[in-house]
């Protein structure tokens, strides 16, 4: 007999794979949000190891078909300029952050120069003005740069980690050298440079 195929990859199980790169950070955000989607640790941890699969695999599509493959028709298509080269922005929503939208840059000939969460263009965007206001979860890579100018970008531990360097107040008004560190381009800690 043959075996059952494998059912579809899903949007839910893409934000489990999302997820798991978060919860080495934020174990407890990253638990209440799989209980939202009600998927257990074992769920999350076989989708994480699906994805590596199609990722890995040696007929893999290309990383910008397979996120359309995943994720669908993006909900908008727009161009970037970075430097002197312009490259497509695909947006997706996800379920479990509303006003965000799972993002992923394009350049020539398909190949994908950055995916990660960014604010959704008619979102509010967070009131960053002090340390405590750095929570996780809470603001995303940009918006961080942006309110704490001027930042310098730290080199991440994994493909999906990036750092900020930047000097905030607190609500007292002492300025501080902060390190924040973000997965998917979602904030997950901040601590303070020694």
């Amino acid at each position: 007999m043959p075996p059952s195929p494998k059912p579809p990859f899903t949007v839910a199980d893409f934000q489990l794979v999302l997820l798991r790169r978060m919860a080495d950070h934020n174990p407890q955000l990253v638990a209440d949000a799989r209980r939202t989607l009600g998927v257990s640790l074992t769920g999350m941890r076989e989708a994480n190891k699906r994805w590596q699969a199609m990722v890995r695999s040696p007929r893999a599509r290309s990383a910008a078909s397979r996120y359309r493959s995943v994720l669908g028709p993006p909900e908008s298509e727009g161009k970037r300029t970075i430097g002197d080269l312009e490259c497509a922005a695909w947006q997706w929503p996800l379920p479990l952050w509303p006003d965000l939208r799972f993002e992923v840059l394009v350049g020539p000939r398909g190949a994908v120069w950055n995916e990660w969460l960014v604010r959704a263009p008619h979102a509010p965007a967070p009131v960053l003005r002090t340390v405590e206001d750095l929570t996780p979860w809470s603001c995303t890579v940009d918006e961080a740069a942006r309110a704490f100018a001027p930042a310098r970008p730290l080199e991440g531990t994994a493909p999906t980690r990036w750092g900020l360097a930047f000097t905030a107040p607190d609500v007292h008004g002492e300025r501080h050298d902060v390190v924040a560190e973000f997965t998917w381009g979602l904030l997950q800690r901040t601590a303070l440079a020694p």
